[in-house]
């Protein structure tokens, strides 16, 4: 077929949309008969249709979208179980003092938070992005807690000399008060 170069940006755009596109929206931005538009269509369907293919494409809503194979659901509902939720807030903050001031035990996360971070520590724990690192040479001897390789995979950092320069930041908190 003439339209055989154009099965790549269906692809695309189908993969783009996340929702059904119609015919007449392919042939507009295609810029080419819907007709063609159609059995361009039919051809991916049938490609994707091979067993090795993780892809399909259905006809829902009035338009097609690009949707994985229903046979491949326990594998995909495997990925959901596992995907991390976001951090709160109080997370983020909790785990920017252990990044920026480890080896650090809680009573200090919590001068500097002005909060308890208990739960918060638990979580960060929990989700492996902090770890007990030792113990503080003080009265009680106190848990410290620094920051972990999977803290350093989670935001793309070879190691903790990537991070940010606090005192950059600190003069540009003040400039921005002034």
């Amino acid at each position: 077929m003439f339209y055989n170069h154009l099965k790549g940006h269906i692809e695309a755009l189908l993969f783009a949309s996340g929702n059904p596109v119609t015919v007449d929206k392919f042939s507009q931005m295609l810029e080419i008969d819907a007709a063609h538009v159609g059995l361009l269509l039919a051809e991916l369907k049938q490609e994707m249709a091979a067993a090795e293919r993780g892809l399909t494409v259905v006809e829902v809503a009035g338009g097609y979208q690009m949707c994985t194979k229903p046979e491949l659901a326990p594998i995909i509902e495997k990925l959901v179980d596992t995907q991390e939720a976001r951090l709160s807030m109080a997370a983020m903050e909790t785990l920017s003092i252990v990044a920026f001031k480890q080896p650090v035990t809680k009573q200090e996360m919590e001068n500097i938070r002005g909060v308890k971070v208990d739960g918060v520590v638990a979580t960060l724990v929990e989700r492996g992005l902090i770890k007990e690192v030792g113990r503080k040479d003080a009265i009680g001897r106190p848990i410290l807690y620094g920051t972990t390789p999977e803290f350093l995979k989670c935001f793309g950092l070879k190691d903790l000399s990537e991070l940010p320069n606090l005192s950059e930041f600190m003069g540009l908190e003040q400039a921005e008060g002034e």
